[in-house]
């Protein structure tokens, strides 16, 4: 039987689970949501290279991203703006992106990463 490994894990959820060569990062915000959407962005994707290092990978070996943004129309531009700079060339993820209500009225995204070990 193949291991789980938990990171930051709690009664109500796990910031990161890995299984089987698999990566699971679960939705990380900003922690300073004064921050525009650019600012929270560049927090949220500082989050998922240091849980990404954590877990013993980085962010080329990511597979699937799942982003959420509180207002896409105002949102994409910015957020894509830092994502592409970010984002390694030759090894993106596949992506989707989609407008939500986030569990704080000052958060403008979350993302949701899965990667390979």
């Amino acid at each position: 039987m193949n291991q789980i490994d938990r990171i930051e894990t709690n009664q109500r959820m796990s910031r990161v689970v890995s299984y089987n060569g698999m990566v699971f990062i679960g939705g990380l915000t900003a922690d300073d949501a004064s921050q525009d959407i650019q600012g929270q962005t560049r927090q949220v994707l500082k989050k998922i290279e240091d849980y990404l290092a954590k877990a013993g990978t980085d962010k080329t070996r990511m597979l699937s991203a799942q982003i959420w943004l509180k207002d896409i129309e105002a949102d994409f531009a910015g957020m894509n703006e830092i994502w592409d700079a970010w984002a390694p060339e030759g090894a993106a993820p596949t992506r989707a992106t989609g407008q939500s209500k986030l569990a704080r009225s000052n958060l403008l995204v979350e993302i949701i990463v899965t990667a390979a070990a």
